[in-house]
This record gives C-alpha cells, sequence and structure tokens, in this order.
C-alpha cells in the first residue's frame, strides 16, 4: 500500500511538541484548580448556609418552640456558613499546586 501525503501526520519540531506540552501542563493546572473539591464543598455549604440562616431568621416562635427553645435553623445555618467560609479560605490560603514535571508519573506528562 502507498501511503499519501495528505494521510501522513504532521511533522512537529523540538519546539512545537514543547511548546503543545506546555499547554496541556497549563490547562491541565486550570482544571485542578477549577474542580478542587474544597471549592465545590466551600461554595455549596456556604450557599445552603444562607438559605438555612435565613429560614432561622424567618421562623416563628412556634418553630422555635417545637425545637424546645433552640432555634436549630440559624445556628445549623450560621455553623454551615462557618464551614464553607474554612473552606474556602483554605482553598485561598493554600492552591492547588501541580508538582513539576519530573515528579508526576509519566501518564501524567502529556506523553
Amino acid at each position: 500500500m502507498t501511503e499519501h501525503p495528505e494521510h501522513r501526520p504532521p511533522h512537529y519540531t523540538e519546539h512545537d511538541v514543547q511548546r503543545e506540552v506546555t499547554e496541556l501542563e497549563t490547562r491541565s493546572a486550570t482544571a485542578a484548580r477549577i474542580f478542587d473539591l474544597r471549592r465545590i464543598i466551600g461554595g455549596l455549604f456556604v450557599v445552603y448556609g444562607v438559605i438555612v440562616t435565613v429560614t432561622g431568621i424567618t421562623d416563628s416562635q412556634a418553630a422555635i418552640d417545637k425545637a424546645e427553645g433552640v432555634n436549630i435553623n440559624l445556628w445549623t445555618g450560621i455553623g454551615m456558613l462557618l464551614l464553607g467560609v474554612f473552606f474556602l479560605a483554605w482553598l485561598k490560603l493554600r492552591p492547588t499546586v501541580l508538582p513539576p514535571a519530573e515528579d508526576r508519573p509519566e501518564e501524567h506528562r502529556g506523553a
């Protein structure tokens, strides 16, 4: 069989390969930061914490009496807010950093 020129893989120079590997590493680092579980967990706890806190603030006296005098929605909402802020602060103070390419396993180097 004869190879047709349009079916040959393009010729990459060393510079092209290095540039492509650098782009893939940058995208991988960005994806790691975006999908960091601390961001997801912190965001969800903050959102639900706001909802439960507002519910606690607007609870009727009958609802508070039902919980034996404790405004459980308010306290739970505040706790959820604090936990969510903790996760988001942790993310800000200790961002995700990928190890250098030499320290990563072969399958994660973009090869």
